[in-house]
């Protein structure tokens, strides 16, 4: 088998090129006749049904998608922006928008209208393709300017609406000038992708096309993708981790991926992965918790490999990995700004015993680790800082820069810029292995401890009667900040007095002493956003 740093070059030579055509490299340089993606959804009875999409039919559609785009006046470098959910056409818009050498601006569909404005406006995007359920989020009102520069598509049959895509699409011809593939080079723009918001206001990433290495790599580095595998990455790809790695990254190496087009469920969940045939899956920890809650029967299933990104997993779910999906899901780490680059990785040449609560060691083309926190010198083995990247050593970073953001930018490096400073608390120990504690913003500090609320949400979901919890740091004049607990229960009937004394006594117990919550909060559901990352400054503002 190929060294890993090897196959590391071959990467960055295949798109990192001065001729890289995006639609090139995720689409005509494959087999016309492979599979790229198998779109299941479900009849009215329940019934899965699923559609196969080739990469021919990509190729002529997203063709034709292009030219629309070229006589609608969007041009090479253009914004367009899509608001869709998980279909064949995300696809095709996706591709045609790459072909016409624009730059494809995913919005999430569970936004309302102001986040939306606020991307489209921020993004100065001309087009935004729109699904017929989502429309209403972009037409003229309180947050949406009847004069808005953008020029908006219905993707579905809409009679009262001027532009439709099967219309355009239909209308177009592969012959056309516009309908060429554009090269635009491995620094040209692909995607802009804002973060999530939860510390500020939202931040434009530039993802350029040799991030398509990194994102590939990660594939067969991190996931263990291989050519036989039925691939299924639930991630919703308005976000990094469905847009990265459930769309570019399986174009990019050319495996067939399932699309789930229709909401979430535990039991449709558990019906695709046993029907489909799913052997390699991945997906957020809130994905695997409704697994587990689900009081429905398991079905049989043949996971080879199960992965989770987006918030650190909780004992208890990877313990419960082992005994019901028949293999142990391992924890990826990873940002907006940069994929997935700390990882217990998969690959038979990286793969390792992980230890307990570690979030994974660097990828190969990554260099991470710890600096002190009141310096920039690297920290002990298993001291708490702050998590770094290498700039010199990473030769798969690709963030440059935030747009139109030069002091967030320059915030994200030390002085030097040698180190990229991710946000993030934890530790790395003499193995290499990383364990994450929590945000920058999210450490509480009592009575000079520095406390991850990480290992004490660990400890309160351990108890039988807990679903989710979060902990939080509030002001308190002795000790500056104590904690507390907001706690979603299995049975709300639970509640009380009773109740909170055990989870206090819990954490004393399985954590520390000092750590335990002060206050036990009994909440109906935790505010997370629409990726499904707990909001934790909302609770402590409440």
């Amino acid at each position: 088998m190929i060294a890993t740093t090897d196959r590391v070059s071959e990467l960055l030579a295949q798109y990192d090129g001065p001729d890289a055509s995006a639609a090139d490299l995720l689409c005509d340089r494959h087999p016309a006749d492979a599979v790229a993606f198998t779109v299941v959804e479900t009849d009215d009875a329940g019934n899965l049904v699923s559609e196969d999409l080739t990469y021919g039919h990509l190729r002529e559609q997203s063709s034709r998608f292009a030219a629309a785009l070229a006589a609608l006046g969007v041009d090479p470098g253009d914004r367009v922006a899509s608001l869709m959910g998980k279909s064949a056409d995300l696809v095709i818009v996706a591709l045609g928008v790459w072909r016409r050498g624009a730059v494809y601006v995913p919005l999430f569909t569970a936004f309302a209208s102001p986040a939306i404005a606020f991307r489209l406006t921020s993004s100065g995007a001309k087009v935004v393709i729109s699904d017929l359920d989502q429309l209403h989020k972009v037409a003229p009102g309180d947050d949406i300017p009847s004069d808005a520069p953008w020029r908006v598509i219905a993707a579905g049959e809409s009679g009262d609406h001027e532009l439709q895509l099967a219309t355009l699409i239909a209308a177009h011809d592969v012959g056309e000038p516009g309908a060429q593939a554009v090269a635009v080079g491995g620094d040209g723009p692909l995607v802009e992708l804002f973060t999530s918001g939860t510390t500020g206001t939202p931040k434009g990433v530039p993802i350029p096309v040799r991030a398509l290495a990194s994102f590939h790599a990660y594939q067969e580095f991190g996931l263990d993708v291989r050519p036989d595998d039925v691939f299924w990455n639930a991630a919703d790809p308005g976000w990094a981790y469905g847009l990265y790695y459930a769309i570019l990254g399986p174009l990019a190496s050319g495996t067939r991926s399932i699309l789930l087009h229709a909401g979430f469920s535990p039991a449709l969940t558990w019906k695709v992965l046993e029907e489909s045939g799913v052997t390699n899956f991945a997906a957020a920890p809130t994905v695997y918790r409704a697994l587990r809650a689900d009081d429905g029967v398991v079905p049989a299933i043949k996971l080879r490999r199960a992965s989770s990104a987006g918030e650190p997993l909780t004992p208890d779910v990877v313990a419960w990995s082992n005994d019901v999906l028949g293999v142990t899901v391992r924890d990826h780490y990873g940002q907006t700004e940069h994929g997935m680059f700390i990882v217990n990785a998969w690959h038979d040449n990286l793969r390792t015993d992980v230890p307990a609560g570690s979030m994974g060691r660097s990828l190969p083309g990554w260099s991470c680790a710890v600096l002190d926190d009141n310096s920039d010198t690297l920290a002990p083995a298993g001291t708490v800082g702050r998590v770094v990247i290498d700039t010199t050593a990473s030769d798969l970073l690709w963030f440059t820069a935030y747009v139109n953001a030069p002091e967030k930018t320059a915030g994200r490096y030390t002085a030097d810029g040698r180190w990229y400073v991710t946000g993030d608390c934890g530790s790395v120990d003499e193995n290499g292995f990383f364990t994450f504690s929590a945000r920058d913003d999210d450490v509480i500090i009592m009575a000079g401890y520095r406390i991850g609320p990480f290992d004490v949400e660990s400890v309160l979901v351990m108890h039988e009667a807990v679903s989710e919890a979060a902990v939080v740091g509030k002001p308190d004049e002795l000790r500056g900040e104590v904690l507390e607990a907001y706690v979603v229960l299995r049975d709300a009937s639970a509640a009380g007095n009773e109740l909170e004394k055990e989870l206090q006594q819990l954490v004393k117990t399985k954590f520390a002493a000092h750590a335990f919550p002060r206050k036990v909060h009994f909440i109906e559901s935790l505010p997370k956003t629409p990726s499904g990352k707990v909001q934790r400054f909302l609770l402590r503002k409440s």
